[in-house]
C-alpha cells in the first residue's frame, strides 16, 4: 500500500490538522496535534499511515514529547499507529472513555499508561484545556468527543464528516454529502443517539469543529450539517459500504 504524504495545517491556536487524502476511500484521514506544554495528538491514524504522521508531528515539535495520544473511539483508522507511537514516546498514556479504556484497552493488554474519562471530566494541557463528552453510539458505544476550551473546538470524531478532498479548513455546505455517505457505510444504527449529540454540540456554540474526515468546518457553517442531521434519515438501512445485506428494515424505522 502506497501511502500519501501527510498534509499538517496550523487551524488555530496551536491546534493542527495532520491530513493524509485516501483515493481509495475517497476520504481524508485527520489527526490533531495540540502544541502544548503536554503535546497531545487526536487519533493516530491507520497502521500504514503512521510513519506520514509521525513525520507531520515532527514538523512541529519532537514526537517523543507526546504526552496523550486521544482515541475518540476503539477503530483502526483511530489507532492503527498506536503501539507504535506510545513506544516512540515513551511518556505518553493512552486517553479514551472510561469504557474503552476499560473494555478495549484493557483487552489488548494496555494495563498501564492509560486513563479513561468521563462526562464533563476534564484535562489540563498547559495553555489549553480538554474536556470529555461521552457520546455512546455515535458511532461506537465507547465513542466520546472532545472540547478545547479556549479555542471553543470540537473533536466529533466521524460525526460531521464530508467525503472528498477537502481543504483544511471549510464553510461550505457538504452535509447533503455527508449524509449520502453516512446512509452508504451505514455506521450509523439509529438517529436518536445522534440527534441528542447534535443538539448537544448546537448548544456549546464552537467556533471550530475538527471532523476527522474532510475539513475542519467553521462554527457559522455547523448549521447546514446540524439542520440535515436532525431533520433526514441517515442511519443504517441494511448496506454496509454500499453493500446490501439481508432484509430492509421496515419503513419509518
Amino acid at each position: 500500500m502506497e501511502v500519501e504524504r501527510a498534509r499538517i495545517d496550523q487551524i488555530v491556536g496551536g491546534i493542527y490538522r495532520i491530513s493524509i487524502w485516501s483515493p481509495e476511500a475517497g476520504l481524508t484521514f485527520n489527526q490533531f496535534l495540540i502544541d502544548d506544554e503536554m503535546p497531545t495528538l487526536v487519533h493516530t491514524g491507520r497502521y500504514d499511515d503512521y510513519e506520514s504522521v509521525v513525520a507531520a508531528v515532527g514538523e512541529v515539535l519532537d514526537p517523543t514529547r507526546i504526552a496523550n495520544v486521544v482515541l475518540l473511539h476503539w477503530e483502526g483508522d483511530e489507532n492503527g499507529g498506536m503501539d507504535r507511537l506510545m513506544s516512540h514516546a515513551p511518556g505518553s498514556r493512552l486517553v479514551g472513555s472510561a469504557l474503552s479504556i476499560a473494555l478495549n484497552a484493557s483487552g489488548f493488554g494496555y494495563h498501564e499508561r492509560t486513563r479513561g474519562f468521563r462526562e464533563g471530566e476534564s484535562l489540563d494541557l498547559g495553555e489549553h484545556k480538554l474536556r470529555f463528552l461521552e457520546t455512546p453510539h455515535v458511532h461506537h458505544w465507547d465513542s466520546m468527543m472532545v472540547v478545547e476550551e479556549t479555542t471553543n473546538s470540537v473533536f466529533p470524531s466521524d460525526l460531521y464528516l464530508q467525503p472528498g478532498e477537502q481543504p483544511a479548513v471549510s464553510s461550505e455546505n457538504l452535509a447533503e454529502e455527508m449524509l449520502a455517505a453516512y446512509r452508504m457505510y451505514g455506521i450509523f444504527a439509529h438517529e436518536d443517539p445522534v440527534r441528542a449529540v447534535v443538539r448537544k454540540i448546537e448548544q456549546l456554540r464552537p467556533a471550530w469543529i475538527h471532523a476527522m474526515h474532510g475539513a475542519t468546518i467553521t462554527g457559522d457553517a455547523l448549521r447546514y450539517y446540524t439542520q440535515a442531521l436532525l431533520e433526514e434519515q441517515f442511519a443504517y438501512r441494511g448496506v454496509l459500504f454500499g453493500r446490501a445485506i439481508g432484509a430492509q428494515p421496515p419503513p419509518g424505522r
